[in-house]
């Protein structure tokens, strides 16, 4: 046992900065959030009139979660928990692949393997220190919604269900770390499970039966309980607390933890349940650029990035009936929805979509990120070095990689918008001209572009933190768009966010000013970056 708390302090001392910042982090949002629902709707009835929206509109349901009473805590709960329970889950994977999988690639975890410890020692050490962050997690949430002036008890049961998020998604990342043959690939794997659980979350509670008569009280569907998120949302923590389901979700997190626990001890260094099959012995004929290498690395991470969006865009096809349906015939609910939507048009089937395709372009910026950050992983296990080896320049690697990653941010966007068209007009609803929900996806791709422009000059000038800090901007850039108005930031601060610049297309007109001045802050960022990385050695 002295062994693994060995290793454990060791993981934890690596952990020592990025660790706390994800926690405080999280923790900070808590409390942001809960902060500004105190402060924007202080009295009953304005919090009355945005839960009747969310409860009668399948795109708040999707997107937030279910509302569940009009309580402060109630409301904040609905308004946040999602959210932090995805970045509880990411948190989580990151942290036990980092220590896992990733280990064995580097090669730490055979010198580990050279003293006597059990072979299992390292992936129990990496379970004990999620545990631990998830319960600090938990610990620190219930902090900030108590220092916002929520109850006590609700408080703590809401970091707990946010909590319990993240340490089930301790179990099941181990368990892709057996599963996964690359670190690369058990970090999408795992992340994929997190985007999947809100997914599922997202379905069953937009397909939610008919809201209470006060509009304030939504009941989800089954198929949220197939997500570790809807059963954390369960608790209900400001209404009627309810422990059992996050007792459930621990009880699975040990079931698992003790099972993966077990196939470790019987894997072998460096083998994976999934083996990882060899290349062909020469390029093909892509292979031998820049760019062909750098299609062939991420081919696959796109198709995960399509797939994701292709079932968002399905979504809008399959709510759009129950959009109209429930919404329609409330003509004083239509008229609150209309003074709520920018610019003054309200069609109903218009501000679903919208919200939808809204996700895409964070999907689609997230893809673009994706493929700038391959190069650090490429740079730090030293491919890079022998790349660069060869007759040509860090700038035109750069290049190639950054017009992959907008090509990627274009495809996504696109995919989300030709679903959402298909399934709109499978299920016959209209949704104006042909190519309208297409061009309002890719309205959101000069805003992603900007994300990866950043991201490339944060590898250029601080390598090392590129990866924390292109996913970090990323976070930031959702949280003033989506969290802005309701936190009353400043506009300048709001403005810093790509996200706020974005045309809500289709029920805002579409804004030819921003999206060019987006991309030339894009085209100079990428020049910049290229400068600086010509100026700068390989890292390890």
């Amino acid at each position: 046992m002295s062994g693994v708390m060995g290793l454990f302090l060791v993981q934890a001392r690596r952990e020592r900065v990025l660790l706390p910042v994800w926690i405080l982090g999280i923790a900070f949002l808590g409390f942001i959030i809960a902060n500004a629902v105190a402060t924007e709707f202080a009295d009953e009835a304005s919090r009355a009139a945005i839960i009747s929206v969310a409860g009668a509109s399948p795109a708040f349901l999707f997107v937030r979660g279910l509302p569940d009473g009009t309580g402060i805590g109630a409301v904040v709960f609905f308004q946040g928990y999602s959210f932090t329970a995805v970045l509880a889950g990411l948190m989580s994977t990151f942290l036990v692949i980092r220590h896992t999988r990733m280990d064995e690639e580097l090669g730490r975890a055979e010198l580990i393997g050279s003293v006597p410890v059990r072979r299992a020692a390292p992936l129990m050490a990496t379970l004990i220190l999620g545990g631990i962050a998830n319960l600090t997690l938990a610990l620190c949430v219930a902090g900030g919604f108590l220092a916002a002036g929520l109850p006590g008890s609700g408080a703590f049961t809401a970091g707990a269900a946010v909590g319990a998020v993240g340490a089930f998604f301790v179990a099941v990342s181990a368990v892709v770390a057996q599963i996964m043959p690359s670190g690369r690939a058990a970090n999408g794997a795992a992340a994929g499970l997190v985007g999947a659980a809100y997914f599922v979350r997202g379905i069953g509670d937009a397909f939610g039966t008919t809201p209470s008569s006060d509009l304030t009280h939504v009941t989800s569907e089954w198929f949220s309980w197939l997500s570790p998120i809807g059963w954390g949302q369960r608790s209900r923590p400001f209404t009627v607390a309810d422990p059992t389901p996050l007792l459930v979700l621990a009880a699975v997190s040990l079931v698992l933890a003790l099972a993966v626990l077990a196939l470790r001890s019987r894997r072998d260094l460096g083998e994976s349940l999934l083996p990882e099959h060899a290349g062909r012995d020469r390029a093909a004929p892509g292979g031998n650029s820049f760019l062909g290498l750098a299609w062939r690395q991420q081919r696959l991470t796109l198709l995960g990035w399509c797939i994701f969006a292709a079932l968002l865009g399905s979504i809008a096809g399959g709510l759009g009936p129950v959009v109209t349906n429930v919404i329609g015939g409330n003509q004083s609910l239509r008229e609150l929805i209309v003074r709520l939507v920018p610019g003054g048009r309200g069609e109903l089937i218009d501000v679903f979509t919208t919200a939808l395709l809204g996700i895409a372009g964070v999907l689609a910026a997230a893809a673009g990120i994706q493929v700038v950050l391959r190069l650090r992983a490429e740079e730090a296990e030293g491919r890079a070095e022998l790349l660069l080896a060869t007759p040509h320049s860090a700038a035109r690697w750069l290049a190639a990689n950054l017009i992959l990653a907008t090509v990627s941010a274009v495809v996504v966007a696109a995919v989300a918008g030709t679903a959402a068209t298909l399934g709109l007009a499978l299920s016959g609803v209209a949704s104006g001209p042909p190519g309208q929900l297409v061009g309002a996806a890719l309205a959101h791709v000069p805003a992603a572009v900007v994300f990866v422009a950043v991201t490339a000059v944060a590898f250029a000038t601080i390598p090392r933190m590129s990866i924390a800090f292109g996913w970090g901007f990323l976070a930031v850039g959702l949280v003033l768009g989506q969290f802005g108005e309701l936190m009353r930031l400043p506009a300048w601060l709001q403005d810093l966010s790509p996200f706020r610049h974005t045309a809500a297309m289709p029920i805002e007109a579409f804004d030819p000013a921003a999206a060019l001045t987006m991309t030339g802050i894009a085209v100079a960022g990428a020049g910049l970056a290229a400068y600086l990385l010509r100026r700068r050695d390989l890292t390890a």
